[in-house]
């Protein structure tokens, strides 16, 4: 399937949302992730005034990221324990948040929202795995209703346990974002060969670039597009090979003047390949 893809960028739902609208359009892009954290933050309100920066800056947002609250070390000695919904004694607020994301997306007529779902556990007899599976399909049915994908961000699980958990939910409305950097940065897999695997399920992108981690507590190194293992003129034109149309979502996890000169490098890397 052809089709030029869309390039867009993370920007987070705080105070100055037009403000974050705005920086998108000043990159003359014409689309964004929006990222949430904070749930008081997803007010009818704030609905009316993200839908009013994009009608005024010709911005579209793609997806919703809902981060939940409480403890999140992204590591592997912590994470595991305090990373989305797997841990126990944080599951049920964060299922209601995650929910309260998806009734937010639905106010702001945004298709699809993503999530670290956290470790889920590799061996399905895990006591921890029942558990995620019963909170994250409460979730998705929740969305499936509001006729919104659920969608969960590559990351803390290898993709067969990814694709596995798709599948035990089974509600129909699951997708995949893929994040190719955190593929590697978790030493998961090989984003390219990943889509063997996920490829039929992406429906949004983070386009990042990172490094295999090399010390066994700490995550890889997340680089500058076109610096790290990530093989994007492979990777790109892979994705449209599964039918993939969306949005390629840049993000740098960094800030200031050069998360603004990494963002534009990573455009001008992306253009030949859409």
């Amino acid at each position: 399937m052809s089709g030029k893809l869309t390039i867009g960028v993370l920007v987070s739902l705080g105070d100055d949302v037009e403000h974050e609208i705005r920086k998108v359009r000043d990159l003359e892009l014409a689309s964004c992730q929006l990222s949430t954290w904070d749930p008081l933050k997803q007010t009818d309100e704030m609905a009316v005034r993200v839908r009013q920066a994009c009608a005024d800056s010709g911005v579209e947002v793609s997806a919703l990221w809902t981060g939940v609250p409480g403890p999140a070390v992204w590591n592997f000695t912590e994470g595991p324990a305090t990373i989305g919904i797997v841990p126990p004694e944080y599951r049920e607020m964060r299922t209601a948040a995650l929910i309260q994301g998806a009734e937010f997306a639905a106010k702001l007529g945004v298709g699809a929202t993503i999530t670290h779902a956290g470790f889920i556990p590799e061996n399905p007899n895990d006591p921890l795995y029942e558990g995620t599976i019963e909170a994250l399909t409460r979730v998705a049915r929740r969305a499936k209703k509001l006729g919104l994908h659920f969608c969960f961000e590559t990351g803390q699980e290898t993709p067969i346990t990814l694709l596995r958990t798709i599948t035990d939910i089974g509600t129909g409305n699951l997708g995949v974002n893929l994040d190719p950097a955190n593929l590697l940065m978790y030493g998961k897999a090989n984003p390219v060969d990943a889509l063997d695997i996920l490829g039929p399920y992406v429906k949004c992108v983070h386009a990042k670039d990172g490094e295999y981690p090399t010390e066994p507590g700490s995550l890889g190194v997340e680089k500058p597009m076109g610096e790290g293992r990530v093989n994007f003129p492979v990777l790109v034109p892979k994705l449209k090979s599964f039918g993939y149309q969306g949005a390629l979502t840049i993000e740098r996890e960094i800030s200031g003047d050069k998360q603004i000169a990494d963002i534009k490098r990573a455009i001008a890397i992306l253009e030949p390949l859409c």
